[in-house]
C-alpha cells in the first residue's frame, strides 16, 4: 500500500486561491466603502437641496401674498374698477 495523498484531498488551502479571494474580499470592501462616502455625500447634499426648495416655496407665497396686496390697494386707488383691458394705449 502506498499512501500517496491527492493534493485536492488535503485540507490544508491551497495559497494561492486564497490570496485572490482576500484580495477580492479587500476589494469589494474598499468599493462599499467608497459608496457609502458617496452615500452619505448624496444624503447631504438632498437634505441641503430640501432646504433651500422649503426657502423658496416660503418666499414665493411671501411674493403672491405681498403681490395680492399691492393689486388691491391698487384697485381701491383706482376706485376698484381698473382692469388692464381699459387702459388706452399710449399712441392714442
Amino acid at each position: 500500500m502506498h499512501d500517496e495523498t491527492d493534493p485536492s484531498d488535503s485540507s490544508t488551502p491551497n495559497p494561492a486561491p486564497l490570496a485572490r479571494l482576500e484580495a477580492r474580499l479587500e476589494a469589494l470592501e474598499s468599493r462599499i466603502a467608497y459608496q457609502e462616502h458617496w452615500l452619505e455625500t448624496l444624503d447631504g447634499a438632498v437634505a441641503d437641496k430640501e432646504r433651500r426648495l422649503d426657502q423658496l416655496e416660503r418666499l414665493s407665497q411671501l411674493m403672491q401674498a405681498r403681490l395680492r396686496e399691492q393689486h388691491r390697494a391698487f384697485q381701491e386707488q383706482e376706485g376698484g374698477d381698473y382692469s388692464p383691458e381699459d387702459e388706452v394705449p399710449p399712441h392714442y
